[in-house]
C-alpha cells in the first residue's frame, strides 16, 4: 500500500490519508459514521454488505487483489510439508488471524477443518486481531508457525523465508479483496481507477498477490 500510494500520489497530485486495520474492525467503524472516501478490504463480504446497507457506492465494488495463504515459521528446519507439520502436532503455538474478523484468518480456520486438525489444536492457537498480528506472533517466535499471508513472506529474502508452504487454493474459499467507494470524491474516484490499472497490478504482483 506504502508503494501504490506513493506512485498514486506522484502521477495524480492527489494526497492519501490511510488507516491501516483489520477488514473487521473498519467496516465496524464505517457502519459508525467513520468518514472514509475508499474501503480496500481483505474480503468480499464487507464491501458487499456496505454496498447492500447503502453505505457505499452501488457498482464501484471490484476485485483489486487475490491473497495467497501461506504457513510459515522463520526456522527453515521447521517442516517440509505444510499438512503434516499440522497433522503431527509438533508445535507449542500457532498463530493465525481471527477468523471472526480477518479473512485470512477465516481462511486458515477453513484448512484447519478440512485437514481434520481443527479441534484438536484449539489449546495452542494464539490469534491475532489480523494477519499483520500473527505475522508478527510468528517472526517474533511467540508462536513456532502460523497462518500468514505470501505478500508478508515476499520481502524476506534478505534474512531467508524459512519453512514455507503455499496453502493449496482448494482448501479454503478464495482470499478475493474488494476496494468500495464509500464517499464519492475526484480524489477517491481517481484512486480507484489507478488501483485498476496496469502500473497498481504490477505493484501487487510483485508484493505476492494475484489480480484478477
Amino acid at each position: 500500500m506504502a508503494v501504490l500510494a506513493r506512485e498514486f500520489q506522484r502521477h495524480s497530485g492527489h494526497e492519501l490519508a490511510l488507516s491501516y486495520g483489520s477488514t473487521g474492525k473498519h467496516y465496524a467503524q464505517i457502519v459508525n459514521g467513520a468518514p472514509f472516501h475508499v474501503l480496500l478490504a481483505a474480503d468480499a463480504e464487507r464491501p458487499r454488505r456496505l454496498e447492500a446497507k447503502g453505505l457505499a457506492v452501488a457498482g464501484s465494488r471490484f476485485t483489486y487483489a487475490v491473497g495467497t495463504l501461506v504457513l510459515w515459521s522463520p526456522d527453515p528446519s521447521r517442516f517440509e510439508d505444510g499438512a503434516r507439520a499440522l497433522a503431527g502436532g509438533d508445535f507449542r503455538f500457532l498463530a493465525i488471524a481471527n477468523p471472526q474478523t480477518a479473512p485470512y484468518g477465516l481462511a486458515a480456520e477453513q484448512v484447519m477443518r478440512r485437514l481434520g486438525v481443527w479441534e484438536a489444536w484449539q489449546g495452542r492457537i494464539v490469534r491475532g486481531e489480523n494477519v499483520g498480528q500473527a505475522f508478527a506472533y510468528v517472526k517474533s517466535g511467540n508462536a513456532e508457525l502460523g497462518f500468514v499471508a505470501l505478500s508478508q513472506v515476499t520481502g524476506l529474502e534478505a534474512i531467508g523465508r524459512g519453512a514455507l508452504w503455499v496453502v493449496p487454493a482448494e482448501l479454503h474459499e478464495p482470499i478475493e479483496q474488494q476496494a468500495v467507494l464509500l464517499i464519492d470524491g475526484e480524489a477517491a474516484r481517481a484512486f480507484l481507477a489507478f488501483l485498476r490499472g496496469e502500473q497498481a497490478a504490477a505493484v501487487i504482483q510483485a508484493h505476492g498477490y494475484a489480480v484478477p
